[in-house]
């Protein structure tokens, strides 16, 4: 093991013990008769806060006609409300020293804020007036569905954004929510409609499936009664909420796409467990020792010393269901063969042998200070907060997650490693030839 690498399992451990002990005295959470559940974090190490408004919709409650209906919805909520146009919106929360945005993703749909601390309670009254009266006003409906459109399109012309699509569907089939891109699919936008989202924003924007996490320099009984006073007329309801199916089982497999562009990008996937299982934390530590930065096996060998990549990562994005698990590699399109058969040999290598214990002591700080980094802000602070109580788990969830990765030994690494990586999906994306 070099000095480098060891520097940085150092730096990381550092960074996220300075991290833990700079956390805030406390989180209080209340929940109002309608259901709505309130957090707050009290930090007043600098005059900001932030506001995390997530709701339990996503591309999880989204069907192959109107993938992508829950990104736009949220995009619409802050284009207009009943008291204020988009650039009055933005106008109002640039005068509070912030800014305010919404967007969707796979399991929730977020509507983030930020402001001085001094400010926090017209950006409170600002994101409840987005969130509870929206107009999605028709004028611009359709601007922005063009605008979202314009991005689907780019994504297929980029080898690397191809890449990515292609292995969700690879790992969860087409039909699964999971399989497509927040931003939906072409065919599916361009048929949303006002009506639509009104209706999309009637199903899901009921406070049982909502959480409203606040974090910065406040005092979380202000904030609570505040929060009552502007969410409480919020009729209680019950989502309709669809069952989730369970992707099909995996089976090998790899798949070519032709798609122009300097270099070619490879993708070996297979499917990974829930953020809230107990393989969760040694599967993160596996992704980061193979992909994990420049200490990682994939950067030092097939980029550092056989200089068959450009580029080299792991990924393994939480899910509240199925993940995935890929392994990506970019190279020249000379090199596929022999890149494809190096990266699989990595792949294979990581199940036969055990790690050595420097190995995944650089992987696990690099894991612990990832996410120590990640949770520094207000922001994300406020985001872990919603993110956690969204999905059912213990408030101390990502603290003990940390604990469990520092737990972390190589018989663990190469347990997960045989239990998840025996079958992988191979998807090429490569420029045509000649």
């Amino acid at each position: 093991m070099n000095r480098r690498v060891l520097a940085l399992a150092g730096l990381l451990t550092l960074v996220a013990a300075a991290l833990a002990t700079a956390q805030a005295p406390g989180v209080t959470r209340s929940r109002l008769p309608n259901g709505l559940t309130v957090i707050v974090r009290e930090n007043s190490a600098a005059p900001v806060v932030a506001f995390s408004l997530l709701v339990k919709m996503g591309t999880r409650t989204e069907t192959q006609q109107d993938a992508g209906i829950s990104n736009m919805l949220q995009i619409m909520l802050v284009r207009g409300t009943e008291k204020m146009n988009g650039e009055q919106i933005a106008a109002a929360a640039d005068r509070m020293g912030g800014s305010i945005d919404a967007y969707g993703d796979a399991d929730y749909s977020e509507i983030a804020a930020t402001a001085l601390a001094r400010n926090w309670m017209p950006m409170l009254e600002l994101v409840a007036d987005v969130a509870l009266r929206p107009t999605i006003p028709d004028g611009t409906v359709s601007p922005v569905r063009d605008f979202l459109l314009r991005q689907i399109r780019n994504r297929g012309d980029k080898p690397f954004d191809v890449g990515v699509d292609q292995t969700r569907v690879a790992l969860f089939g087409a039909d699964h929510p999971y399989a497509w891109d927040p931003l939906g699919r072409r065919e599916s936008v361009e048929r949303l409609t006002r009506d639509a989202l009104l209706a999309h924003y009637r199903r899901h924007y009921t406070p049982e499936q909502m959480v409203l996490a606040v974090s910065g320099d406040v005092k979380a009984a202000e904030v609570f009664a505040q929060v009552q006073r502007l969410f409480a007329s919020m009729p209680p309801g019950t989502a309709q909420q669809r069952p989730l199916p369970a992707p099909a089982p995996m089976s090998a497999g790899r798949e070519v796409f032709i798609v122009p562009g300097a270099q070619a990008q490879i993708f070996m996937a297979a499917q990974a467990p829930a953020f809230s299982h107990p393989d969760y934390a040694p599967l993160k530590v596996m992704t980061a020792l193979l992909g994990g930065g420049m200490a990682s096996r994939l950067f030092s060998d097939l980029r550092d010393q056989q200089a068959l990549a450009y580029t080299t990562g792991a990924q393994y994005p939480p899910r509240m269901d199925t993940s995935g698990f890929a392994a990506i590699l970019g190279t020249a399109p000379a090199n596929v063969p022999k890149a494809e058969a190096a990266l699989r040999e990595h792949l294979i290598r990581i199940q036969d042998e055990p790690a050595s214990e420097e190995e995944v002591a650089v992987a696990r700080s690099y894991v612990v200070g990832s996410q120590a980094m990640d949770r520094r802000t207000n922001a994300r602070q406020a985001w872990y907060l919603a993110a956690g109580e969204l999905a059912g788990l213990p408030p101390d969830f990502f603290d003990v997650y940390a604990a469990n990765v520092r737990k972390v030994t190589p018989a663990d690494v190469q347990r997960v490693a045989r239990k998840y990586l025996g079958v992988m999906r191979v998807v090429v994306v490569q420029p045509p030839r000649g």
